[in-house]
């Protein structure tokens, strides 16, 4: 079997564009993955469409030679960013195109599963409103209504001027502003009470000084999680920051560590409690699961990233389903109509859970006429956080 076209498309999701793509062989079989990252999708797509032209020909069920020649290829206009976010997009559809060939599902292939009903945690629930604690908790309420447990916000997106085009404040945050973030994160935690957990975003965003403030004002509230209170580029930082921080507070990062050589001086250096690699950035399903095992031996739980779009939940649900050191996936509560309208099989939840069917592969194809009506936004946005 060869693969003889890899097609490409950019849709419009409600925060990212998606970047989908589909593999064809000479024998009919298809795969669909997807390699979403944001901002720069247009820098994804060609990454991707580029990475596609370099398989032609090969043999789709050398999935592991295939990632490897690609890194060591790629590598040399960087290990990271849209070089392997293409990777990512390959391999998933690699994968889905394998277990359909073998008539299996792809957590078949990563192992077999723990389970097939993976427990998410909702983000992107509190996008209406004025953004004001009272908004941000009647909204947390109607997520755990729908039977969700764990909720995922960054308080401090509206009360700064750094999540937009002004960079003079040094990422700080002034009492005020530090005063309404924590009443936000008070009134969602006395709306859900003290069994739904509270995951807190920083975006690393926030200078190391601002970061320890509030992340010890929080601990009293029983947060869950305080991610990425420093950027990927010094785990050093993140030493130190662990160190100083209230040992009831979890670290969880990874959305920006790529691949097992990304992680590695996070577990060896015991920095974070969860790690929270991105399926559409990291490698793909077959790496993620690399990641999840070197994680395990450190007793770290894995938590998938996932503002992405339906292709990067099911494919991060079947990693999750193969692995024993699951937390949560992340799931994006509110999103485009057309979301379960570019499968041809809708996504399939209860009480708060993923669930994954036991169909071939991811269990969907893509519906292309659907993604074609739905193109994505080629105008970059100003602004950190949208």
């Amino acid at each position: 079997m060869k693969i003889t076209d890899v097609k490409v498309w950019l849709v419009e999701g409600i925060k990212y564009n998606w970047t989908m793509l589909k593999i064809y062989t000479d024998e009919g079989y298809t795969g669909v993955g997807e390699a979403t990252n944001w901002p720069g999708s247009p820098i994804v797509e060609a990454a991707a469409k580029h990475a596609g032209e370099r398989i032609i020909g090969m043999d789709p069920i050398r999935t592991d030679y295939i990632w490897t020649k690609l890194y060591r290829d790629l590598n040399w206009v960087g290990p990271f960013g849209a070089s392997l976010c293409a990777i990512s997009g390959i391999d998933m559809a690699l994968l889905d195109l394998k277990a359909k060939v073998l008539g299996v599902p792809c957590y078949d292939l990563l192992g077999g599963a723990y389970r097939n009903e993976i427990l998410l945690y909702a983000n992107y629930w509190f996008i209406d409103g004025g953004h004001n604690a009272r908004d941000y908790a009647d909204q947390a309420l109607k997520v755990v209504e729908k039977g969700f447990t764990g909720l995922k916000f960054d308080p401090f997106a509206h009360t700064s001027y750094f999540y937009g085009d002004d960079l003079s404040t040094n990422m700080a945050l002034d009492r005020d502003q530090q005063d309404k973030s924590y009443e936000i994160v008070k009134a969602v935690r006395e709306a859900v009470g003290p069994n739904v957990d509270i995951l807190i975003e920083t975006h690393a965003l926030l200078n190391f000084k601002t970061a320890i403030i509030m992340a010890e004002r929080l601990a009293e509230l029983d947060i869950t999680w305080f991610e990425e209170p420093a950027g990927p580029e010094n785990e050093k930082t993140l030493k130190v920051f662990r160190e100083r921080l209230d040992p009831r507070v979890s670290i969880c990062v990874g959305e920006r560590h790529y691949t097992r050589y990304g992680i590695r001086p996070i577990l060896e250096n015991g920095i974070c409690d969860i790690i929270m690699p991105d399926i559409t950035r990291c490698g793909g399903p077959s790496e993620m699961k690399r990641m999840a095992t070197m994680a395990e031996t450190y007793s770290v739980l894995i938590a998938p990233h996932n503002p992405n779009g339906p292709l990067s939940t099911l494919a991060s649900g079947h990693v999750c389903a193969s692995i024993p050191n699951l937390y949560r996936q992340e799931f994006m509560l509110k999103d485009v109509l057309w979301r379960d309208e570019i499968i041809d099989h809708p996504l399939e939840f209860k009480n708060g859970h993923l669930v994954l069917s036991d169909r071939s592969g991811l269990g969907v194809d893509l519906v292309e006429e659907v993604m074609e009506a739905h193109p994505g936004i080629r105008k970059a946005k100003q602004g950190f956080y949208v």
